[in-house]
């Protein structure tokens, strides 16, 4: 199944901040960071947000429970650039055969390694330690979201679990028919898309079910709702987004003063 509760101690300092002070922190890292490609901004931020993970209440082993696809995509990245990067400038660090690894390549898929992991990472931080419902809450009181679309995308959310337990429905009731890829790659590959279609079918059925439900409760309504639980927006959220900024405008000065800067304009 998909996790989506928090896994974070709810006494934690950052860990009880408002969940929109929370997004925006992590949003102004992530921003900070799409303008440069060179590998020492990441590393820089990398650093700073794995020093602030006990802040959160996240221990690092339930963190890395939960970044396990991240990393796995920043390793793809990387070994993706390095074997098929159109150019490679700079002197060769190793060549076998058709292989060739030079500085100019290894340094670039670093960074953008090392970046995919820098930008995402504050998010993973922010609905590790969350609850989607305060987050829904936060966002029509502080931020005036539309509450339809706010409690719809809540809803939404909510309902990503099943698509994991409804794929492995989907999977044994074809194995029960007979339907079965065995080791045939080609097989595998068209029974892939077939369950991925009548996946996608099921989630339109539902959600269009769940439009229908909540249209039928007063959603669409248009009356002013109130609000069960506060979010209130304090001082300290704000330092909180201060503290964002500090930290994505240190990784860029070290980045500029070691001279790697490399912005992704000009």
């Amino acid at each position: 199944m998909i996790p989506y509760q928090p896994i974070a101690n709810s006494a934690a300092p950052l860990a009880r901040r408002n969940p929109v002070a929370k997004l925006a922190a992590a949003l102004v890292v992530s921003i900070a960071l799409i303008v440069t490609v060179d590998p020492v901004a990441p590393a820089v931020a990398i650093g700073l947000e794995l020093a602030v993970v006990p802040l959160f209440g996240v221990r690092y082993a339930a963190l890395a429970r939960r970044a396990w696809p991240l990393l796995l995509s920043a390793l793809g990245i990387l070994c993706t650039l390095v074997l098929f990067a159109a150019e490679r400038t700079g002197p060769t660090l190793l060549q076998a055969g058709p292989l060739l690894v030079t500085t100019g390549v290894l340094v670039t898929a670093l960074g953008m390694a090392l970046r995919v992991i820098a930008v995402a990472l504050p998010g993973v931080l922010v609905f590790a330690t969350t609850d989607p419902t305060d987050l829904t809450d936060a966002l029509i009181q502080n931020v005036k979201a539309p509450p339809r679309f706010a409690i719809g995308a809540l809803a939404a959310f909510r309902l990503v679990p099943l698509l994991a337990l409804e794929w492995q429905m989907l999977s044994m009731a074809r194995r029960a028919r007979g339907i079965d890829a065995g080791r045939n790659p080609l097989a595998r590959l068209r029974l892939f898309g077939s369950t991925a279609f009548a996946l996608l079918v099921g989630a339109i059925r539902r959600g269009t079910r769940l439009a229908t439900a909540m249209d039928a409760r007063g959603f669409d309504s248009g009356s002013p709702r109130t609000s069960a639980r506060r979010q209130r927006f304090t001082r300290a959220d704000a330092a909180l987004i201060a503290g964002a900024v500090v930290l994505a405008a240190g990784a860029l000065a070290v980045s500029v003063a070691l001279g790697a800067f490399r912005p992704v304009v000009g």
